[in-house]
């Protein structure tokens, strides 16, 4: 979810306005990808790399995702919506954390669609910790899926960068193997509806063969 910055930027506000923007559009779009037929929505909150920001933004995100969970927390139940926060546990506040884990627990048998809000992750270290967890175990591709943080997540079939930039970012490195990836220049509080629906009518005239050959 590129562009929260340039987003305020561009209209003369702080860079937290952008990302209080950013967040604003969450619960709209999810409930129309869901609408859609989309059965799980990833979105990249917060890298393990984002730690290296000024400790005014950090906080900000810190607190944006805690109100995010407090103020959904029932909703979410109500629309029959699951969510999950992918990531690294470490450096959170237990009181962030207990909120994680109420929501998480609250909404485990909901079956509409799946949020999962990727925070404190990185690619790179949830593979380092595959790796750390099949240490003197056979590795299978099974066994490494599992040991995963999207373990019981589908791979991706659709990944989205919003904000120009032409990179994945450390995301998903392991699942998006054979994801179809899109690249727009929308900046992320701009993405609407359309936007999601002109990426999906692409998708649904591409021919995905997985290394196999044309029918």
């Amino acid at each position: 979810m590129d562009g929260n910055g340039r987003w305020a930027k561009k209209r003369g506000l702080i860079r937290t306005k952008g990302h209080e923007k950013g967040v604003s559009i969450i619960e709209d779009l999810a409930d129309y990808a869901f609408s859609r037929g989309v059965k799980y929505l990833s979105l990249f909150a917060f890298s393990t790399e984002n730690w290296k920001r000024s400790s005014t933004e950090v906080n900000f995100l810190l607190g944006l995702l805690k109100n995010f969970i407090i103020n959904n927390i029932a909703r979410i139940k109500d629309k029959n919506i699951r969510l999950k926060v992918i990531g690294e546990r470490e450096g959170l506040s237990p009181s962030l954390l207990k909120q994680i884990d109420q929501i998480e627990t609250m909404s485990k048998d909901c079956t509409k669609g799946t949020i999962c809000i990727c925070f404190n992750y990185g690619g790179r270290a949830e593979i380092l910790h595959a790796a750390k967890e099949l240490s003197g175990k056979e590795i299978t591709e099974e066994s490494f899926k599992d040991a995963l943080y999207f373990k019981d997540i589908p791979d991706p079939e659709i990944v989205i960068r919003t904000g120009g930039e032409h990179r994945i970012s450390n995301f998903m490195i392991y699942e998006m193997a054979y994801s179809e990836i899109y690249f727009l220049n929308t900046l992320w509080p701009d993405f609407s509806n359309s936007d999601l629906d002109a990426v999906i009518a692409d998708y649904m005239g591409t021919e995905r063969r997985f290394g196999g050959v044309d029918q």
